[in-house]
């Protein structure tokens, strides 16, 4: 969590500077969000575009290294994740020092489209999307890497202790009243599954900014860097806690995700079953988080991005049996299956 204070500040000036440098590359930047990094669009004059990602100065290499490898991986498998663009000098991972200290720097290629959160979502949008991440998941459970098996805020294994945590720093006591009856039911229905279900690399942040859309198919799914060993089933229910937001009806729209999903990976019946808990838990440590991490940084508009939607769909969701929850996906399965 300290990262955060760690984060570096470079202008537009400075990226293309970076850019031309290291990458011969003439371009125009432009910010992209990102929580603990700074992230640059860079389009040419003969309109080709990348992204130049400027990493933390207290991120480790060996985290780096480990993206650039899935990527490298996931570039033999899928066709939806970008990949590495190496320097002049043939290396893919650079560093360049500043008074703040010394950052990596490294360029990915870009992926066009709009991302899922600014798209009007269909039934078949949403089913193509957990189709994706059911290949994903699959490409996945061929690959591993030393530096993804860590101790991370965002990893769901670690869920209701970050709760407990930082609940005290949401300061709107409906809201953590809701947060303190949503970790009692996740205690109730998913502690005593976790050792039976399977783990696996994920992407691990495949929120709704970070999956890029074109013509109501998923193009592209980007931002590696909160890449964890977890549970498998942990892909899918981050990927629905942003879906069922300001939603009247999550469940039917949960339910396209599940059954694209299931076309490609199968969920066992423990996955099914501690779905709906994992989802909430992502939502309630999101909640948590962001208050933290506003405390540090209260300018930072990203960290603030999707947290209005969660507060206000968040009793709506509660109100949703686990159980209830289990049975539809086990009915969007069947549906998926015929």
């Amino acid at each position: 969590m300290s990262l955060l204070q760690h984060a570096p500040t470079f202008d537009l000036a400075q990226a293309t500077t970076v850019a031309r440098n290291l990458y011969n590359i003439a371009a125009v930047a432009k910010h992209l969000p990102s929580e603990r990094d700074q992230n640059f669009l860079l389009t040419t004059h003969s309109g080709d575009r990348f992204v130049l990602k400027i990493a933390n100065s207290h991120e480790q290499r060996i985290l780096l290294e480990a993206q650039n490898a899935v990527m490298s991986h996931l570039r033999e498998r899928l066709t939806f994740c970008p990949w590495v663009v190496n320097a002049s000098t043939g290396e893919s991972i650079t560093q360049i020092a500043t008074e703040g200290g010394a950052h990596y720097v490294r360029l990915v290629t870009y992926i066009p489209g709009e991302p899922l959160a600014t798209v009007k979502h269909s039934s078949g949008l949403l089913f193509d999307f957990g189709k994706k991440l059911g290949r994903l998941t699959r490409a996945l459970e061929d690959f591993d890497h030393p530096a993804f098996h860590r101790n991370f805020h965002w990893d769901l294994a670690h869920g209701l202790k970050v709760i407990a945590e930082y609940e005290t720093l949401v300061t709107q006591k409906d809201l953590k009243a809701e947060i303190v009856q949503c970790t009692s039911r996740i205690k109730q229905t998913l502690v005593a599954r976790l050792a039976d279900l399977p783990c696996s690399v994920i992407h691990g942040d495949t929120n709704d900014y970070n999956v890029i859309v074109e013509n109501d198919k998923v193009v592209g799914l980007i931002d590696f860097g909160d890449m964890i060993h977890s549970y498998s089933v942990g892909e899918l229910a981050v990927a629905i806690a942003y879906i069922v937001l300001d939603k009247s009806d999550p469940l039917t729209w949960a339910g396209e995700v599940v059954a694209g999903y299931v076309s490609e990976r199968s969920l066992n019946e423990n996955e099914i079953e501690v779905l709906w808990s994992f989802i909430l838990l992502r939502l309630c440590m999101s909640i948590c988080l962001a208050a933290h991490q506003l405390k540090q940084k209260p300018e930072n508009e990203y960290l603030d991005i999707s947290q209005r939607s969660i507060r206000d769909s968040l009793p709506r969701l509660l109100a949703i049996d686990p159980r209830v929850a289990a049975d539809a996906f086990g009915h969007a399965i069947k549906r998926a299956m015929i």
